[in-house]
């Protein structure tokens, strides 16, 4: 199959054309209005305000300077991405159950809206809230429902009653932790639930929507290729790939694509329903040759779109994608050079607009984009600067060239989500992307047939072999420990840098000019100039942190860019360390045991575990720490030292913290539970 052409006209600017424009400003007003949490009338007025001044500067255009009219449009695209950013924050719905008092027991209604990977402790879930006891509400909660294995997991569009509490979901309580509570707030979701396996029941009847019925097809589709004899590593790829079901990929499988960047062939998304949309492209050609054959198999394509999407289960991903390529679809029809960039401008402002502007803080939404701009805009680039003669040279020059242009486009937020690169990404492509089209074709194929009870035997082993090499394939390449680089400190700035550079040097490529050249060189020294400020404060930075961790006790001492950690299990800390490490860009890291005593600036932090309750003598005790649950009279203790603070980490019995919070409010101390505020940085004159 002949990759999808871009013209070469792609090189024009990007800002010449109006939806491009209106996009930036559209996403303008939706950092404004993230930022600045306006009010729902506030947001209305500014967006009625720029609309009454459009319409004058339109009814006397004549009359006016020109600008004005470009000025008000673009004024108005802002105020309507503030508009629909504040529209979609719940609280600015009446009828959303934050509105209600979440202090007391309600009587929950909850409809199933997806299913989330489980952990080892319960199934979780995303569910809609239509009930609070009699009242009619709305919102999104995440729902966590323990493990029971004589109850089966619930499904999509299940509706269950339950008579509890919500609690808020809690930030991360270590600093540069993966911040789950911001993840979820941009889906909408500011609560959750816990229920053990039996405090809810399931409504007999439950109404049934688009997306019980695409996770029921989805579901039925799995249960069928389960029958057949693929191996488990192979049917977990096969579910992702296909059907956008990632919670059956073993860990090490999981990890081997990470590692050799070539994690984007398991997330079903953009780059799977691009393939698609060349596949269907090229097979459906002949339809051209009927009247109207061109608008029918624009339709077929479309219609071919979503019902893949609806076999994938309808994910935010899919759906993302889908609306997209629906664009791209349209681009092909239209078969005008010029039509690229407005297409994928305007699937982005509608995408934003229609679906959910919050869409624009999410990692796969960016990373889609990031990645589809840049192909259109740096793919023709490298076309041009070198024809092969031969056809299978230029097949693997035009598939790098993809493979450049998007990681060039993805390389910035990749280093700043993950930080880390894979140096071997150019070479995970080239031996996988050729195969892929005939991969998801042949892997569609297998599950029509599956359904249709009518699958050889011989396709699963063929399948089954090709999906075992594509993993052989991927852990070879991630076993290349030495072009795997880690731990990459990478932070916004950085990130805003970066793309100035990428911009301005494809500018320079495009057709250099003494201004242009002088752009990139400033992004470049800007660069350079922040990596060393960064370096020079990291050097001069000392600080000292006791960290919350289940069941153990660490303390992070930075000195400069070395690190000390003070713990007597070293891989229970390992996660915490390192995210910690990536962000202070830390050069140097040695563990110690935990002490009892450390003098710092003069100031005495003494440390009572359940084996050592002994106290230094003749020293004043400034900062009093508690773990692994000492047995100790509190109170009286407190009478002989007379500590500034008392700190309990995450190493201690719950009813040991509650036992020592009461004490210290009586004896109006400060105490600091790592389990409840987070860690707790000791800081110093």
């Amino acid at each position: 199959m002949p990759l999808l052409r871009l013209p070469g006209s792609f090189r024009m600017r990007l800002l010449q054309f109006t939806t491009v424009k209106l996009t930036l400003c559209l996403i303008c007003g939706i950092l404004i209005g993230y930022y600045l949490r306006p009010s729902l009338p506030l947001s209305f007025s500014l967006a009625l305000v720029s609309l009454i001044l459009l319409g004058v500067v339109f009814v006397f255009y004549r009359k006016l300077p020109t600008f004005l009219f470009t000025l008000f449009t673009g004024l108005l695209a802002i105020t309507i991405g503030i508009l629909s950013l504040t529209l979609s924050e719940s609280r600015n719905y009446g009828r959303h159950y934050s509105q209600q008092n979440l202090d007391k027991n309600w009587g929950y209604t909850l409809k199933i809206r997806e299913v989330l990977k489980p952990n080892g402790y319960s199934d979780r879930y995303v569910a809609h809230v239509n009930s609070m006891d009699s009242l009619k509400v709305s919102g999104k909660i995440l729902l966590n429902i323990a493990v029971d294995s004589s109850i089966g997991p619930l499904m999509v569009d299940d509706e269950i009653m339950a008579y509890t509490t919500l609690h808020p979901i809690t930030p991360p309580l270590n600093p540069h932790q993966f911040n789950y509570k911001k993840y979820l707030s941009n889906i909408g979701i500011e609560h959750q639930i816990k229920l053990a396996a039996h405090d809810y029941y399931i409504m007999p009847q439950a109404s049934t929507t688009i997306f019980g019925i695409a996770y029921k097809i989805r579901d039925h589709i799995i249960q069928n290729l389960k029958k057949e004899d693929f191996g488990t590593e192979e049917l977990g790829v096969i579910q992702a790939l296909l059907l956008g079901q990632r919670n059956e990929i073993t860990a090490e499988i999981d990890t081997d694509y990470k590692d050799a960047g070539a994690y984007h062939i398991l997330a079903l998304s953009g780059l799977h329903i691009g393939i698609l949309l060349g596949l269907l492209h090229f097979l459906l050609r002949p339809l051209e040759i009927l009247p109207k054959g061109r608008t029918i198999k624009l339709v077929v394509i479309v219609l071919l779109l979503w019902a893949f999407a609806l076999l994938a289960g309808l994910s935010a991903s899919i759906l993302r994608a889908t609306t997209m390529f629906t664009f791209v679809a349209y681009t092909l029809y239209l078969n005008r050079p010029t039509s690229h960039f407005n297409i994928l401008a305007l699937s982005l402002f509608f995408i934003l607009l229609l679906l959910d502007p919050l869409l624009l803080f999410q990692v796969g939404f960016q990373l889609s984009y990031a990645a589809v701009f840049a192909i259109v805009w740096v793919y023709p680039l490298l076309q041009k600067l070198w024809t092969p003669q031969y056809w299978i040279i230029k097949k693997g020059w035009e598939l790098l060239s993809v493979s450049i242009a998007a990681q060039l486009g993805v390389f910035p937020i990749s280093l700043y989500y993950f930080h880390q690169f894979p140096g071997l990404f150019l070479i995970s492509s080239l031996l996988i992307l050729p195969f892929l089209a005939f991969i998801l074709g042949y892997g569609i194929l297998v599950i029509v047939l599956s359904v249709a009870n009518s699958l050889p035997p011989v396709l699963v082993t063929f399948y089954d072999t090709v999906i075992h090499w594509m993993n052989s394939i991927i852990g070879i390449v991630a076993q290349q420990e030495s072009f795997l680089f880690r731990n990459i400190s990478f932070d916004a700035i950085q990130l805003i840098l970066s793309y100035g550079i990428i911009i301005t040097m494809v500018t320079v490529f495009i057709k250099t000019s003494y201004k242009r050249v002088v752009v990139f060189l400033a992004f470049v020294l800007c660069f350079q100039s922040y990596v060393f400020i960064i370096r020079h404060n990291a050097q001069n930075k000392e600080s000292l942190m006791i960290g919350h961790i289940a069941r153990n006790s660490a303390l992070i001492h930075q000195t400069g860019q070395k690190l000390t950690i003070f713990t007597t299990n070293p891989k229970a800390t390992l996660k915490m360390t390192n995210d910690y490490a990536v962000a202070q860009n830390i050069v140097a890291l040695q563990h110690r045991p935990i002490k009892n005593s450390y003098l710092i600036r003069g100031k005495r932090m003494v440390i009572l575990d359940s084996a050592n309750i002994a106290l230094p003598k003749n020293h004043d005790v400034s900062t009093l720490v508690l773990t692994q649950s000492p047995k100790i009279n509190l109170e009286r203790l407190l009478d002989s030292i007379a500590p500034n603070i008392v700190i309990a980490d995450g190493s201690n019995y719950k009813s040991y913290i509650e036992r020592w919070k009461a004490t210290c409010h009586k004896k109006m101390l400060p105490f600091h539970y790592t389990g409840d505020k987070g860690a707790f940085l000791y800081t110093w004159q």
